[in-house]
This record gives structure tokens, C-alpha cells and sequence, in this order.
């Protein structure tokens, strides 16, 4: 899966893989590789622009670390994040919920009437 096929969601990801936790840009994208079974391979290009979006928004904190002797940037999820991140969930179970009603066979489609 590309970062295009994500467009609107991958803040929501990114979020979800800090509410964890703090971690530093790399381990972040590994998160993401690691729970989606190896289907999100995001490039630094896409995660990390990101990443300063929801840190502008207030959404995410960072600070420099010492991670095994190499100084990065760690992310961290603010209070702010926690309650957007819900928001996002509770968006993601109503968008997926209507668009299952066309898409998933076996389900009855919605009529005009």
C-alpha cells in the first residue's frame, strides 16, 4: 500500500502507533510496517512531513533523544492527540460501516423509497 491509497488516514495512523508510546521517526515507520504484516512500507517522505503537521496541529510533542547513541527526534502523543485520535475512530467505524453497506457482498443494499 502506497501513501496515496492512505490520503486522509494516515494521520489517524500515526497517532494510533504513538498512543503506545514515544517514539523516534524510524521506530514509527517500523511500527506501521510491523502492524500491518508488511503492507504499509511508508517512505521518511510521507511520514515525516506528517509528522510535523500534527505537531504543528498540537496533536503530537517532540524532543531530541539519545536513541543507542544516535541523537533523533522522538514523537509523543498530547492530550490533544488522544482526544483526535477518538475522533478519528469514531469517523473511521461510520465512514466504513456505510461504505461495508455497498461493498461487503452478503450485505442488503440501501434503496430509494
Amino acid at each position: 500500500m502506497n501513501a496515496q491509497a492512505l490520503h486522509g488516514h494516515l494521520d489517524a495512523l500515526l497517532l494510533a502507533v504513538l498512543e503506545r508510546g514515544a517514539l523516534h521517526g524510524y521506530a514509527i515507520i517500523e511500527a506501521l510496517r510491523a502492524r500491518s504484516d508488511g503492507r504499509l512500507d511508508l517512505p521518511t517522505g510521507s511520514v515525516y512531513p506528517a509528522l510535523r503537521r500534527l505537531e504543528r496541529a498540537g496533536h503530537v510533542a517532540s524532543a531530541w533523544s539519545t536513541v543507542n547513541g544516535r541523537e533523533r527526534r522522538t514523537y509523543e502523543l498530547t492530550d490533544t492527540g488522544r482526544r483526535a485520535l477518538a475522533d478519528q475512530r469514531s469517523g473511521w467505524r461510520e465512514f466504513s460501516s456505510t461504505v461495508g453497506r455497498f461493498l461487503d457482498p452478503g450485505t442488503t443494499p440501501v434503496t430509494a423509497g
